[in-house]
């Protein structure tokens, strides 16, 4: 060992005589010296300490060199721009679009600046984040911004200041085979317009609730995009209630083949695809009907900044909502009966296999009874000693039996 003090090392084996091995303090250095008395020679040699450990880290320390529960760094959220969630921005001046591309902030600056058309910047799904960078530049309120971004919203209407709130629940047709192997039949979304004097802003929420085609079919028709911002809101709600029609159209077939199939002799539908079917209209149902509310609102211009230009197709839009609404409580209450039916069907198959049951019971009882008194220990039956009265009673019992078969079968319970 190398320490503060001298060491002397152990004789080599042999040559005890010639050698006396004297090792100078080590000290800092780390250097020893061999001398050897006879050769007169020094030779010197380094002997190399090891290297100390790094400190032990404490507790704390490794506390915060731990990851986050979630897998993830600890620091802030970095924020996402408002950009990943604007599908189109556009400025529409006397219904024709400006060319170029424009950023939220850009696009209300450059019509504030023209002082004459309006925006229309449509998002998906935005954050929280990227909607309060939105209503920051529009100046929306702070309760449309959050039902915005939350969605499952009720359809209403709202005004805020100058600026209106719609909030419309899309459907989708999910196709499938047959209704009995559907686990889904129709699929709900989200649009919500706000509607200013010089923008309009819609935010989708869901796979199946794009706005490309309605905003391609306005710009081919810049008569009604002159309108204003409210010629988008019509278009909106139009695309919507379309769409609720061709679901009815869809659904209304299923209902139909539910019903084939709930009265056909050769098939037996189980309650629970009833149910199923039931349930998909009662979906559609809560995303229609409330709508009739704010259609009334806007058709009447109480409290909405809608023209009376756009409310006249307002009012077309609002008959087509009626005509929706009426098919699909229609299609709830067949479908109410065909439960019903479904029922009693099946309380009716019940009482006809009761019926078999106990016509079957009624025939084994005659031979049951037969075999009952002649198995009993008496000696004194007339027929017991008679040859011929085994074959006798057998032409009894079948007689009985065939009879009473031939009597349930003539009244259908066999």
């Amino acid at each position: 060992m190398i320490g503060d003090r001298d060491d002397v090392e152990p004789p080599i084996s042999g040559r005890s005589d010639e050698f006396r091995w004297t090792v100078g303090s080590v000290g800092h250095r780390g250097v020893g010296v061999e001398i050897d008395e006879h050769e007169s020679q020094y030779r010197r040699r380094t002997i190399r300490r090891m290297p100390s450990l790094p400190p032990r880290p404490s507790l704390p320390s490794l506390h915060a060199l731990r990851p986050s529960a979630r897998g993830q760094a600890a620091g802030p959220k970095v924020p996402v721009p408002t950009a990943r969630a604007i599908v189109d921005c556009a400025v529409y001046v006397e219904g024709a679009r400006l060319p170029g591309r424009y950023t939220h902030s850009a696009a209300i600056a450059e019509v504030r600046k023209r002082g004459e058309g309006f925006v229309w910047l449509g998002l998906h799904a935005p954050d929280e984040g990227q909607m309060n960078g939105v209503a920051e530049c529009y100046g929306l309120h702070e309760l449309m911004v959050e039902d915005a971004v939350h969605a499952h919203q009720r359809p209403k209407l709202e005004r805020y200041d100058d600026v209106a709130f719609l909030v419309l629940r899309t459907v989708s047709y999910v196709e499938h085979e047959s209704v009995t192997t559907a686990n889904e039949i129709v699929e709900s979304g989200e649009i919500m317009v706000f509607l200013g004097r010089d923008f309009v802003i819609t935010v989708r929420h869901g796979e199946h609730s794009g706005l490309s085609g309605v905003r391609l079919g306005l710009e081919e028709h810049t008569e009604r995009l002159a309108l204003g911002p409210s010629a988008v809101l019509h278009a909106v709600a139009d695309h919507v209630v379309d769409e609720y029609l061709a679901v009815t159209s869809s659904i209304e077939r299923d209902v139909d083949a539910m019903e084939e199939e709930v009265f056909s002799p050769n098939h037996h539908v189980p309650i629970e695809n009833i149910y199923l079917l039931k349930r998909e209209v009662v979906e559609l149902r809560r995303s229609v009907s409330p709508l009739s509310t704010p259609l009334s609102q806007l058709v009447s211009g109480v409290d909405t900044p809608v023209p009376k230009a756009v409310r006249r197709y307002l009012r077309d839009v609002q008959d087509h909502h009626t005509l929706v609404a009426e098919r699909v409580a229609e299609f709830d209450e067949v479908l109410s009966s065909l439960v019903d039916a479904a029922l009693a069907r099946v309380t009716m198959q019940q009482n006809m296999d009761m019926r078999k049951i106990s016509a079957w019971v009624a025939i084994a009882a005659v031979p049951t009874m037969v075999a009952g008194i002649y198995g009993m220990n008496f000696d004194n039956i007339p027929e017991l000693h008679w040859k011929y009265g085994y074959y006798l009673m057998l032409a009894v019992v079948a007689s009985f039996c065939v009879g009473l078969f031939a009597t349930f079968r003539r009244n259908n319970w066999l």
